[in-house]
């Protein structure tokens, strides 16, 4: 018996073999899909419950201020997102953001217990700052 084969010889192929790539792919997906929600960070407010619909999604991600019950103001942009800010200088970083992005979605997160006159006096600000709109985020009801 002779150790070389007689007959064709396979050719060598060069390409890529792709399952373990798409194997990969559908493995990130799924922790990318996982891990998303847990990325959303913020100041922790009570917020109401009412019914409504959801807003229109964009790629822009959101500014988001929180009106905590005890007065305080937030604004989810940069480092220093837990950090109390007074309102005219959330005015002048909204400004500014919405100078570079005109389109991004401006929100306010108003805890259930924070008087009206704090929500309000946000929502003036931040329109005052070039929001074309401000949207307030709500819970869906229990039932």
């Amino acid at each position: 018996m002779s150790v070389f084969r007689k007959g064709t010889k396979k050719k060598l192929v060069s390409e890529i073999n792709v399952v373990p790539y798409i194997d990969v792919m559908l493995v990130l997906l799924i922790v990318f899909m996982v891990t998303a929600p847990l990325l959303m960070q913020g100041v922790k407010v009570d917020l109401p419950d009412a019914p409504s619909a959801p807003i229109e999604d964009t790629d822009d991600e959101p500014l988001i201020v929180s009106v905590r019950a005890d007065g305080t103001y937030y604004l989810n942009l940069g480092e220093e997102e837990k950090v109390a800010r007074p309102l005219a200088e959330i005015k002048e970083t909204v400004a500014k953001v919405l100078r570079q992005k005109p389109k991004t979605p401006v929100l306010v997160w108003g805890d259930t217990d924070a008087k009206y006159g704090l929500i309000v006096s946000a929502m003036t600000h931040l329109q005052q700052a070039g929001a074309p709109s401000v949207g307030l985020v709500t819970e869906p009801p229990q039932e």
